[in-house]
């Protein structure tokens, strides 16, 4: 959890930490069971901080321990909740009410306007194109590499990919070709030296694609809008998906039908969450 960049004397650290007796009250009652739970401040104030667990009870009661969280506790008046049928609706429901809701001291999970993923021609080509999910569907477009929240961070992470397998910042699109010579790094053999002939294009291109491998986007695999079901005990719940895009989540296959609409576009932490859980094939999923 980090802390909000605000100079105001209520976010000021305080030395002692001093128990909140008045949550440790309100969460007497919590289930030892999936879900998500939100600190509330005053009332009508933004929520301070949405979670998820798999123990609500156990969770929270870690919070009240915590010194480190002294200042968003002696801000939150209450605690609410909200049950889950297991570890993926709470991932998912979390990360919708975040986007939602805007929590004071919640920074990860917002939602990125800038998200982007290089991208390699099906012609091929030395380079791969920086491309963003406002321009393109990542639900489908081929070939996509990484999510990335910023043109900085993208580059960076492909400049680590660079020097990890020696391949060439020039031939990348990184930095502008040397003419008649090869780059800086191949003096320092970090590039392998597709720049001054020491290793042909194809070598170099085939190195770049076994790298990109394994950080390849999977496009969306199904024709339609599915239920992922996920029980716990005797409570049911279908989370309806459509696109790596949470729809929502219903007590059966039929309600869940109801939610089907149109995705609101790619969505990162809901392909973070789903993708390996829907590719597995180790939970029952169904079409809606």
């Amino acid at each position: 959890m980090r802390a909000p960049r605000k100079s105001h004397p209520e976010f000021d650290p305080i030395d002692l930490y001093a128990y909140p007796q008045h949550l440790r009250e309100a969460i007497a009652d919590m289930p030892q069971a999936p879900g998500i739970y939100i600190f509330h401040g005053e009332d009508g104030d933004l929520p301070l901080y949405i979670g998820k667990s798999v123990n609500l009870r156990s969770r929270l009661l870690s919070h009240l321990r915590n010194a480190d969280e002294a200042r968003m506790l002696r801000q939150a008046k209450r605690v609410t909740f909200q049950r889950t049928a297991g570890e993926i609706g709470a991932l998912l429901l979390e990360a919708s009410l975040i986007k939602q809701m805007h929590p004071l001291y919640n920074q990860k999970l917002r939602r990125s306007r800038q998200l982007c993923a290089w991208q390699m021609s099906e012609a091929g080509g030395p380079a791969p194109s920086l491309v963003y999910s406002k321009d393109v569907n990542f639900s489908h477009a081929p070939r996509l590499f990484g999510l990335y929240n910023s043109r900085t961070a993208a580059i960076s992470a492909l400049q680590s990919l660079a020097d990890e397998h020696h391949l060439c910042y020039a031939r990348l699109g990184l930095e502008k070709p040397s003419a008649g010579r090869g780059c800086f790094r191949s003096m320092l053999q970090h590039c392998a030296g597709v720049c001054c002939a020491k290793e042909s294009a194809e070598q170099h291109d085939a190195r770049l694609i076994a790298a990109l491998e394994a950080i390849q986007l999977n496009c969306w695999p199904f024709r339609s809008p599915v239920g992922l079901i996920e029980r716990w005990e005797d409570e049911v719940q279908v989370h309806a998906i459509d696109q790596w895009c949470y729809l929502g989540s219903a007590a059966s296959i039929e309600a869940a039908s109801s939610l089907n609409r149109q995705a609101a576009g790619f969505d990162a932490d809901g392909y973070k969450i789903l993708c390996r859980p829907l590719l597995d094939g180790g939970l029952e999923i169904v079409p809606l």
